[in-house]
């Protein structure tokens, strides 16, 4: 089962982790606000009360993980992410990802490729709170066509590569975040699109995360 008290004891150390996150260079307050506004206690099971504001990633369902917060806020720097900014993100996960992109403003359609971990999320309370987030069960690397274009893409998983239909789903001067993976762990990239379609590549830190699967898990 999962919390639903936030107290002063969890927001202060909430207010901790963020100072954390600040001080190995995190310098965007818009994520660090979003992230000091979300009880990250509440998307984890109640065995975790003690330490869900440890700077670590924690298994949820189906052997997923919820990520590292500052990985969280790495990624959500990268992506520069504007007030109603129409963001796609590949790999929902335990949500909360999803619900840092939203109490910043953006709009965010997600998608899930574990149908059990999708169906949780779907009865979980707290992501209701946002009307523009939006929950998909599909397969990551075919996007949802049916919504593009889209101003950001974010990929919570280890691509093996590119994918060239979320590129086609971005739209021009659109921004794409992603962890590519080199073996054990993945260098994370910001690819912008150009008008003609191309890309510009920027190389940032490595990172290690869950691999990003083809197809739908039943």
């Amino acid at each position: 089962m999962k919390p639903t008290l936030d107290d002063y004891r969890h927001k202060g150390m909430r207010k901790k982790l963020m100072d954390q996150i600040r001080e190995k260079g995190i310098t965007d307050e818009n994520v660090l606000e979003a992230m000091n506004n979300i009880p990250r206690h509440f998307f984890l099971e109640s065995a975790f009360l003690e330490v869900a504001y440890e700077d670590k990633a924690f298994p949820i369902s189906v052997g997923q993980t919820i990520s590292q917060p500052y990985t969280v806020a790495y990624q959500s720097q990268l992506l520069n992410v504007k007030p109603m900014d129409k963001v796609l993100e590949i790999g929902t996960g335990s949500a909360y990802q999803a619900c840092v992109l939203a109490e910043m403003g953006a709009r965010v359609y997600t998608i899930e490729r574990q149908k059990q971990l999708f169906y949780e999320i779907r009865t979980f309370a707290y992501p209701k709170k946002y009307r523009w987030l939006k929950f998909f069960y599909g397969d990551g690397f075919e996007g949802l066509p049916t919504y593009a274009p889209f101003d950001k893409v974010i990929i919570t998983a280890a691509a093996p590569e590119i994918p060239q239909k979320l590129i086609d789903q971005l739209a021009v001067g659109g921004q794409m975040v992603i962890p590519l993976n080199e073996g054990e762990a993945q260098r994370m990239l910001r690819l912008t699109k150009q008008a003609d379609g191309s890309i510009i590549k920027e190389t940032f830190d490595r990172f290690s995360f869950v691999p990003m699967l083809t197809g739908k898990e039943v």
